[in-house]
């Protein structure tokens, strides 16, 4: 596809950036079936947080566009095709992943209202209502302002500005792939939908993988895109499950059990690679210093905050301490991949440990100092649950600059945690 043609032929009045509710990341559908089947009358917010205050989405994004992308995003239900795909098809190895009650009611279902209001030079987005409801606008609200900050920046280039930074962009893209061509037993994942820089680009970027790597390339986390090129869908399950079950604790006790009760619930649900530990919700030391033994059982484990090194080489003394054979554990790597890192973590633990990569934000939204004033530099956004039954949530992570939560409860987070001192990390995407 001449994706710089299509981006300046089709400046139309409402050009949809989200056409699917399953233009999603795969672990947001896993996550909603266990949500859907433990904590369905939940009720939660979630709301947008721009990272990157220094970026004015507010004032590059046009309210009235962005709220015409989020009224055709509630207008959206599954098509026959998409539902047949995920009642059908084979995922980690299983047949029906999803169970025909969920199936039932996300036939059905439509994404629930949102609150929009501008607040100087950004924007307050936020969500309210059932867990498994309002869980599912994540990933749409963030490709929305993501691509319409790109489209801002693009629709202020000609036709050949936008032909020549594309074929840039696809050479920058290529010239990595080619450098993780000859890693031995490489194994690697596009995780890059939730910040990408389009869908056309994130398409291209999947089929880029599917080319140059071959084998090499274990999927995609994006359910559409998997499902049109073919491909494994890919995910597991992210901060958002302890974060809610921990603010419904009533006591310390309760928090400290509650990540140990997210899993258990998934453990019941799931298995094999699916059985994916994330310990850096609230600090990875404490976490596996008192997990249950079942848990060393579990595939492996996914690094995505703090030093990714330190993250293994913790993981790998966890498991020997447990009896473990750690060259039979998946590490997952997640956090702020690029080549360079990528070949790093590959080099160390390649032989010591599975080696996996989630290549996000640096794969699918790499557009550094390819437009006028660097107006196409990623940057970090997210959209996190922020309460549960009126209650805050905490993420506390292996780098405090992620950390999030009203100060009192991260400060009680961490004492019940047994959180010490961290060492902050550049949050880069």
């Amino acid at each position: 596809m001449d994706i710089a043609t299509r981006v300046y032929n089709h400046r139309w009045k409402l050009d949809p950036i989200v056409r699917s509710l399953i233009d999603t990341d795969f672990y947001k559908l896993l996550m909603c079936q266990s949500v859907f089947t433990n904590h369905r009358n939940t009720q939660v917010t979630f709301s947008l947080i721009n990272r990157a205050d220094h970026v004015p989405l507010a004032r590059l994004i046009d309210e009235g566009e962005l709220r015409e992308q989020l009224d055709h995003i509630r207008s959206l239900s599954l098509s026959r095709g998409e539902s047949t795909f995920l009642r059908g098809n084979t995922f980690y190895g299983i047949r029906q992943m999803f169970r025909p009650d969920f199936m039932e009611w996300f036939e059905g279902f439509r994404l629930p209202p949102y609150h929009l209001e501008r607040v100087g030079e950004q924007y307050e987005l936020t969500f309210e209502g059932a867990w498994p409801e309002v869980m599912l606008w994540e990933i749409p609200a963030l490709a929305v302002l993501m691509e319409l900050r790109s489209r801002a920046v693009l629709g202020r280039m000609k036709r050949f500005e936008l032909q020549v930074l594309y074929a840039r962009a696809m050479t920058r893209v290529w010239e990595k792939i080619a450098r993780l061509q000859p890693l031995r037993d490489l194994r690697i994942a596009d995780f890059g939908t939730r910040r990408r820089h389009s869908y056309l680009w994130q398409d291209w970027c999947v089929q880029a993988m599917i080319e140059g790597l071959g084998p090499s390339f274990a999927g995609t986390s994006n359910c559409l895109i998997a499902m049109r090129r073919e491909v494994e869908a890919i995910g597991t399950n992210a901060h958002e499950l302890p974060m809610v079950y921990a603010a419904l604790a009533t006591t310390d006790a309760a928090l400290a059990e509650a990540p140990y009760q997210v899993l258990a619930d998934w453990q019941a649900e799931h298995s094999g690679n699916l059985r994916i530990i994330l310990p850096d919700t609230f600090g990875t030391g404490g976490f596996l210093e008192r997990a249950p033994d079942w848990l060393s059982d579990w595939t492996g484990i996914r690094v995505d905050s703090g030093d990714p090194a330190t993250g293994a080489e913790t993981a790998i003394r966890w498991w020997k301490d447990r009896g473990q054979d750690p060259r039979e554990k998946l590490v997952i790597f997640s956090d702020g991949l690029d080549v360079d890192r990528i070949e790093s973590l590959h080099a160390r633990f390649h032989g010591r440990v599975r080696v996996s990569f989630g290549w996000g934000t640096l794969l699918t939204n790499d557009f550094r100092g390819l437009a006028p004033d660097d107006g196409l530099s990623p940057f970090s956004l997210v959209c996190k649950a922020v309460a549960a039954n009126g209650r805050p949530t905490v993420k506390l992570s292996d780098n405090p600059n992620k950390a999030m939560g009203p100060d009192a409860e991260i400060a009680r987070y961490k004492r019940v945690f047994g959180v010490g001192a961290q060492q902050a990390q550049q949050v880069v995407v």
